[in-house]
């Protein structure tokens, strides 16, 4: 490989998958945000933010299940580092203009590896969380757009979605 070139980092010199060896980084402040959507009728939404879907608090579900993937995406995600995370933040707000919910997951460490995993996997479970409480209404929903849209701390530093 040229120098300069960009490379996997997950990949070795022969092509292998290998865990990257962070024990050399230097340990800052990290912070990932990721977000996603839940598209669905106004109809479910108003059923969704009343309170009184079948199975129970949807929002309050869906945030619990997206801290709980937060902390255990090494498992989950092969090759990615257990950290020991000091915050995860799920928020959940409603969009009329989907009609819909947006997930937002925050989550910080010190460390040497950066959380952009587990803020992405937060939203993800998240967001399934909500089509499960929410499917026997309506099987229709759709999850779109998860993504990162800001990070912080590393080598790399700042960094945030147009």
């Amino acid at each position: 490989m040229a120098a300069g070139e960009e490379r996997l980092t997950h990949l070795d010199a022969t092509g292998a998958a290998n865990m990257v060896d962070v024990a050399d980084k230097a340990i800052t402040d990290r912070t990932a945000t990721a977000e996603g959507h839940v598209v669905m009728t106004q109809q479910t939404l108003n059923l969704i933010l009343s309170g009184n879907a079948k199975k129970g608090d949807v929002l309050g579900a869906a945030r619990i299940a997206g801290i709980m993937a937060a902390k255990r995406t090494h498992e989950l995600i092969p090759l990615c580092h257990p950290l020991q995370l000091t915050k995860v933040a799920v928020e959940i707000d409603a969009d009329p203009a989907l009609p819909g919910l947006v997930v937002r997951a925050t989550v910080r460490t010190s460390g040497k590896t950066g959380v952009e995993m587990e803020a992405l996997t937060a939203v993800s479970v998240a967001c399934l969380t909500i089509y499960d409480m929410a499917k026997a209404v309506e099987r229709g929903m759709r999850i779109e757009g998860i993504r990162v849209v800001e990070k912080a701390g590393g080598r790399s530093g700042h960094w945030q979605a147009d």
